[in-house]
């Protein structure tokens, strides 16, 4: 095997006595590397918007959510549950109903989700960074007003500037009642938040534009739900494996609740973009296979322009498969060279990208999330296009090194 690598290595790089083999074997590898630089980018890029996407919801979304398996509520003081309270990987645990509401003020009116939490929620979630407005973060019922905190699109919808303190009135269906649509009001639940002059903005229009935030006891007072909730929130101590503790709690809750982590929470957007990652690799992995095509053509002219050399290894005692094996590592090296420098390439645009931001968004005038395109390179991704590139360079070059060694070379 050694013999082989040396003389295809040596074939690599000296000087062909047609010039244009060194012309093509040249095109091949930039072919290669062109596509594997692709890969690097278009991957990292992906990446990018997925670390981007997961750093929005982290403002929002709880690092562990447990759900019931079945119905939408269960009692708050099942053991359990409660027994969380004192687990040794948990730093808070809040209390959490959630249902769909109707909003009106300003005679608009838009169908919300309607979240009440207890007093914990501001230590579970970090609400400075999607705060919007200069008001009071408040929740709980003051001096019998009760208070709550909307999406910045929802109060939009419901005609609300940040600066007001402006009443909403929240409408909700009353417990195993049958709408009367002679008189459909009597059929609801009807109370009223004040918006405390702050808002959110995760910018995500699921919750900017259909979230509500306000204690757990006018939820459970709206929607009837006494010692009820519908979702406990967890936030783990520092320092903790959070798969670890996920499926601890898990296997300790049982068949009966769901325990989420922040990708599972979201799991339909993180699906789609890692859908849109895996067609990505496939349909550039076929461009890469376009390109090593070229080697085919750079190894079946080496092999006719090499036959002299053949012959005397032959005579020398070499067999038909070790002059075959040549080729081959002649190709596969080509292959190799092209990843390198394509890796190399597609890294050095990508910290490009990251410093100088050079694709932009549009104009790049902050109408966006971001201005430009988020890049983060992933070395299990590198490492994947790497051995990609190794495998699309053997089996493409295999089948025709063996015709074309046979071909021109056994025999004589």
């Amino acid at each position: 095997m050694k013999f082989e690598f040396n003389i295809a290595r040596r074939y690599l790089f000296a000087k062909k006595s047609h010039h244009a083999i060194n012309i093509i074997s040249g095109i091949s590898a930039f072919g290669v590397a062109v596509a594997t630089a692709a890969l690097v980018c278009i991957l990292s890029v992906f990446n990018g918007f997925g670390d981007m996407v997961s750093n929005l919801f982290t403002a929002f979304d709880p690092e562990l959510k447990i759900m019931p398996t079945s119905g939408k509520y269960v009692p708050a003081d099942v053991d359990e549950l409660t027994n969380l309270r004192n687990d040794p990987d948990v730093a808070v645990y809040t209390e959490v109903v959630e249902d769909q509401a109707l909003l009106s003020a300003n005679n608009r009116q838009v169908m919300v989700t309607l979240k009440g939490v207890d007093s914990t929620y501001t230590k579970q979630t970090d609400f400075e960074r999607i705060r919007e407005g200069q008001g009071e973060f408040v929740l709980g019922s003051m001096d019998l007003i009760d208070y709550g905190v909307l999406g910045i699109h929802l109060l939009e919808q419901l005609d609300i500037s940040l600066d007001e303190l402006k009443g909403i009135d929240v409408y909700a269906p009353r417990k195993g009642e049958h709408i009367d649509l002679n008189d459909p009001v009597e059929s609801f639940n009807c109370e009223q938040l004040f918006s405390p002059r702050v808002a959110f903005r995760v910018k995500q229009a699921k919750y900017d534009a259909n979230y509500a935030i306000t204690s757990i006891d006018f939820t459970r007072r709206l929607f009837e739900r006494q010692g009820y909730v519908t979702a406990i929130e967890l936030r783990l101590k520092d320092g903790c494996d959070a798969e670890r503790a996920k499926q601890r709690i898990r296997s300790q809750l049982g068949d009966a609740y769901s325990v989420l982590d922040r990708y599972e929470q979201q799991e339909d957007t993180f699906r789609i973009m890692k859908v849109e990652k895996l067609l990505s690799y496939i349909f550039l992995t076929f461009v890469l296979i376009i390109a090593s095509f070229n080697i085919i053509g750079s190894l079946s002219m080496l092999i006719i322009d090499k036959r002299n050399d053949v012959q005397t290894l032959r005579n020398l005692g070499a067999n038909q498969r070790q002059v075959a094996r040549i080729f081959l590592f002649e190709g596969w090296m080509i292959s190799l060279l092209g990843a390198v420098i394509g890796i190399a390439i597609g890294l050095a645009l990508c910290q490009v990208q990251q410093t100088f931001e050079l694709i932009k968004f549009g104009a790049g005038d902050g109408n966006y999330i971001i201005n430009a395109y988020p890049v983060s390179v992933h070395l299990w991704d590198i490492v994947l296009i790497f051995f990609t590139v190794a495998a699309v360079g053997l089996i493409s070059v295999w089948y025709p090194v063996q015709h074309f060694s046979k071909k021109y070379t056994a025999g004589e």
